[in-house]
């Protein structure tokens, strides 16, 4: 992501204790059960960009918390985000075969098998949430943390966003209010991206007030990703992917390049980087390093 000896550094360290926690919460367990545990690791250790718990760390450490009090929540929230991937795959949503660049796990597992992977990696995020850190003096940031991740999962975030992008399939594409557009990713994706550096925060001791340019960063930041999720969807091949390319167009689904054209997509990605950058500088972190900056600017100018 950067030749910044900082950030690789911390970067690299930072992904090896995400995948060992994530590897960690998804031992196999035997028994009759044991199926689902093993949709549940397809789901999650099959890759990914892990960039909401990588967030999560970054914004513990730039508020001068912790990091290794923060890493199981940060696994949590990549155990949310993997459990919408599944059910977002599933033939009554998107219906895609791929994901990752390996099959997804309805189609490695079956339906039942996958609906219920998605229900299990939710309900084990808010396990998570609800014990790490441990000890009483952490019981208040553990029951903060519960609800700030349930309203941004839930039908006022994620899930409503998730309704609200099936409903304007049905919509003529073209035709879609950019307002309502927005609206859906700041919903779909900003929320529990919003989430992600409010826990982060949260965990290093930071109070409510003090957290919302963080959320409002975390909003901004999940709209800027989106757009270029929606750039991408249009240009990139399936290799690069690692999912199937040209879906959005296929299934009728409104987008950013669809309504404002690729360049214009472009520029309005990179505003809303830029917006997501100043509520960072409003929110007073200590961004040693740049690291905040440079995983934003990463995330939103990725090329797959």
């Amino acid at each position: 992501m950067s030749t910044l000896p900082l950030l690789d550094t911390l970067l690299l360290g930072w992904r090896e204790e995400i995948e060992a926690a994530l590897a960690r919460v998804l031992a196999e367990l035997p028994g009759p059960a044991s199926t689902v545990r093993q949709a549940m690791r397809h789901a999650v250790l099959g890759g990914g960009k892990r960039l909401r718990p990588l967030l999560t760390l970054a914004v513990c450490r730039a508020c001068g918390g912790r990091t290794e009090e923060a890493l199981v929540p940060a696994a949590a929230l990549e155990l949310v985000h993997a459990y919408s991937l599944v059910h977002d795959d599933l033939p009554a949503m998107d219906d895609d075969a791929l994901r990752r660049g390996r099959p997804t796990v309805h189609v490695a597992f079956g339906e039942a098998a996958a609906i219920l992977a998605g229900d299990a990696l939710l309900t084990l995020a808010f396990e998570l949430l609800a014990t790490h850190p441990e000890g009483a003096g952490a019981a208040p940031r553990r029951a903060e943390a519960v609800a700030t991740v349930a309203r941004a999962a839930g039908a006022s975030g994620m899930v409503g966003g998730q309704q609200a992008d099936l409903e304007a399939e049905r919509t003529a594409a073209g035709s879609v209010d950019p307002g309502h557009l927005r609206w859906i990713h700041v919903h779909k994706t900003g929320a529990l991206l919003g989430a992600a550096a409010e826990i982060g925060a949260l965990h290093a001791g930071w109070e409510a007030a003090r957290r919302e340019p963080l959320a409002r960063y975390g909003c901004a930041l999940g709209l800027a990703f989106q757009i270029a999720d929606d750039i991408l969807d249009a240009t990139a091949s399936r290799e690069a992917l690692g999912k199937t390319p040209g879906k959005d167009a296929r299934a009728g689904k409104a987008t950013y390049p669809l309504l404002f054209g690729l360049e214009e997509s472009r520029r309005m990605a990179e505003e809303q980087m830029e917006a997501a950058l100043a509520e960072l500088r409003a929110a007073g972190v200590a961004d040693d390093g740049g690291v905040l900056d440079s995983l934003t600017r990463a995330a939103v100018r990725r090329q797959a």
